[in-house]
């Protein structure tokens, strides 16, 4: 009977996050659902305005919302859920819990970046940093906007320092060997957030709120938008990576499959650190002051993204193969009909899977230097970014969510849930489809982005736009209702679904017995680190040290609202 005994108190553990770990991935998710609700109501009241269908009321602005918009579910909302998430993850992969002493820089990180979210979020509602996602200069926000930015960044590098203190003490324990999937996706994830993030600290710290304090009269906007974008692309994958993480290692589990593979992954995630930073110019090539030769430079680094991007899109099939034929499945595609579809752990994630094909292909899009002129800073940009992070990101996490927070709280994910998550993610995609598709044509048709309203003088092509523009506005009022619904769906998951003694475990998948050893040089940190820096150094030395050495006049700050 003792024996007994000690095996149920051994099953129960496996299931059960330590108390301290607990807390703290909560903290995050609660911050990160928090940001997308409120994200997604000033989502909403811009693009009913842009459609003419209200006029927002006095002491509230287009541009305001817009603002708010993109900070919180650009910056907040992803930053929040990716630490939770790598939290609750590396609890399970190395050893059962995080490292004591790493909690405490884990909660100093956390309270710097709830922070910081604040104080910029109350400059936006005051109406003193109305400066959009970008907040691009000469355009001049109140220093204590700049100030919130730079303490969510600085929290980020603590939370961050975390997660490379929990897997290097697993290495120390553990020398030799391969470390664990999970583990290594997200100390790639942090080495690329710890690389990229430098600069927009750099850009925040020495430019802008120097600038907005007074201190000094004009910036290098040429400068300043460099250093954005050679964070701001980089952004774009650490959102992307954890999705990754999910397809990779949760999914297997999920469906009852195996990882394909334990070094495609890895080689995987290593080509996205070392091509995803120098690649900031293919967001300026209209910019003045920049030598086509580094455009074209970056430009080519940007296309070699594609070739991680289709590995992964193979090793993710293979996977899903494997597992059907597993369970019996015949013939070319009879695999397909294998997959867990009513499970919305699976269903969701697959769908941003889907989307992520025509999002991907935008990307190419915008990465010509020919195409791009013909949709710069119009609509198709906007759309195109709904579909990636939007999308593909928004729906992975919102899958995650959906097992980890019954996980976390010890409660049940009910058939009942299950199906109404189905049907969120069915909104959520019908009103994807209406708004990225139409943004992506009307786009095209001229319709600029960031723009309350457009008149170009009564010509008549503006009129044209109106239909687009209006049915833009129905996607996204569909894509609110499913965030209602998932923000309902996730509360009731946090304080009303049934309690459980055994709640479901964290889904680790298993690789496959077929699957190689990876090689020793894939965790060479020292190498790939010393590549992705070096990589740098080529695509941004020479034309920095222009703008440095021949700056030109540099801009006073402009407050048009």
């Amino acid at each position: 009977m003792a024996k007994t005994a000690n095996e149920t108190g051994e099953t129960l553990a496996k299931h059960r996050y330590d108390e301290r770990d607990r807390r703290l991935i909560l903290a995050h998710v609660g911050v990160s659902v928090t940001a997308l609700l409120i994200g997604a109501v000033a989502g909403l009241l811009q693009v009913v305005e842009r459609a003419g269908w209200i006029r927002l009321p006095g002491g509230i602005n287009y541009y305001q919302m817009l603002t708010l918009h993109g900070v919180l579910l650009a910056l907040v909302f992803t930053t929040f859920f990716i630490f939770g998430y790598l939290y609750a993850g590396l609890a399970r992969t190395l050893d059962g819990a995080l490292v004591s002493a790493s909690r405490k820089w884990a909660w100093i990180g956390y309270g710097m970046m709830t922070f910081g979210t604040l104080l910029a979020a109350a400059h936006i509602l005051t109406h003193e940093a109305t400066v959009l996602y970008t907040f691009y200069p000469p355009l001049q926000a109140a220093p204590g906007f700049y100030i919130g930015l730079a303490l969510l960044v600085v929290g980020s590098w603590l939370a961050s320092a975390v997660v490379i203190i929990n897997y290097m003490q697993w290495r120390r324990r553990n020398k030799g060997e391969s470390s664990p999937l999970f583990a290594y996706m997200g100390l790639v994830t942090v080495i690329l957030w710890l690389h990229a993030s430098l600069y927009v600290a750099i850009e925040v710290v020495v430019q802008l709120i120097p600038w907005s304090l007074g201190w000094v009269d004009r910036v290098n906007v040429a400068l300043s938008r460099t250093l954005f974008w050679w964070f701001g692309h980089a952004l774009v994958y650490f959102w992307l990576l954890p999705a990754y993480i999910y397809w990779y290692v949760n999914i297997p589990q999920i469906i009852g499959g195996k990882i394909f593979s334990s070094s495609l992954p890895r080689l995987t995630f290593l080509l996205l650190l070392l091509f995803s930073i120098p690649v900031g110019f293919h967001h300026q090539l209209s910019d003045p002051g920049i030598e086509s030769f580094w455009k074209f430079l970056q430009v080519t680094l940007t296309m070699a993204v594609v070739v991680p991007t289709l590995m992964t899109a193979f090793a993710i099939l293979a996977t899903f193969e494997m597992a059907g034929r597993d369970k019996g499945a015949k013939g070319l595609f009879g695999w397909v009909k294998k997959l867990p579809w009513k499970d919305v752990r699976f269903f969701t994630p697959f769908m941003a899977m889907v989307i992520f094909i025509a999002g991907g292909a935008g990307g190419v899009i915008m990465a010509s230097y020919q195409l791009n002129q013909l949709v710069h800073n119009t609509w198709f940009i906007t759309g195109h970014f709904h579909m990636t992070l939007a999308s593909t990101v928004g729906l992975t996490y919102f899958a995650a969510l959906y097992w980890m927070i019954p996980i976390l709280r010890h409660r049940k994910l009910t058939p009942g849930i299950n199906r109404l998550g189905i049907i969120q993610t069915v909104i959520w995609t019908i009103g994807m489809l209406l708004m990225s598709v139409t943004m992506h044509v009307v786009g095209l048709m001229g319709a600029p982005r960031r723009s309350s309203f457009s008149t170009y003088g009564g010509h008549e092509i503006v009129s044209s736009w109106m239909p687009y523009l209006q049915l833009i506005s129905v996607g996204g009022i569909l894509l609110f209702v499913a965030i209602l619904l998932a923000v309902y769906l996730f509360i009731h998951l946090w304080f009303l679904a049934p309690k459980t003694d055994r709640p479901a475990d964290f889904p680790i998948g298993v690789v496959s017995e077929k699957a190689s050893q990876p090689p020793r040089i894939l965790e060479r940190w020292s190498v790939w680190v010393g590549l992705s820096v070096v990589l740098s150094i080529i695509a941004y030395a020479v034309p920095l040290a222009d703008m440095l050495l021949n700056p030109a006049p540099g801009a006073l700050p402009l407050r048009p609202w």
